[in-house]
């Protein structure tokens, strides 16, 4: 069974996932990686959701202040041999309950084209796209979503 854990960024378990993540989207991203780098450090993150497997943390997700209405999503992970299990639905759905809890109505995130299973991830949860935003407004190889939270949560 899965159970989340609400954290925040200076949990070890979640710089440890962070990590791993880092090292695949170098290699997903290539050339491209210091760009999306530089938007995803996590010292400013102050909610971090984990699932876990028993003892083992198998995924994360975080949010951060975007606007006093948003909240916008990162660092989205799960190991590899835990995909497909829905276990990164769970943690986006902590994540969404946790932002309306501290008063926010929307949650946005950016994603890579080269992240098919992300993309479908957002969809199947009912996020729409939208116009990149702020930083991702030129980047060419990123999508961005929005999802109302007032009907969701």
């Amino acid at each position: 069974m899965i159970v989340t854990k609400r954290t925040n960024s200076t949990d070890a378990a979640f710089q440890a996932l962070v990590s791993e993540l880092d090292a695949e989207l170098k290699i997903r991203d290539g050339d491209e990686h210091s760009f999306y780098a530089q938007f995803n450090k996590i010292d400013k993150i102050r909610h971090v959701v984990l699932a876990f497997d028993g003892d083992l943390p198998i995924g994360c997700g975080a949010v951060k202040h975007y606007s006093p209405d948003t909240m916008e999503i990162k660092r989205m992970f799960v190991h590899k041999d835990m995909r497909g299990k829905g276990v990164v639905s769970v943690v986006l759905q902590e994540l969404e309950t946790w932002c309306w809890e501290l008063g926010y109505t929307r949650c946005i995130l950016e994603t890579g084209i080269k992240q098919p299973d992300a993309i479908r991830l957002y969809e199947k949860n009912n996020y729409s796209t939208i116009p990149n935003f702020g930083q991702y407004e030129n980047a060419k190889n990123s999508v961005c979503f929005e999802k109302n939270l007032k009907n969701s949560v």
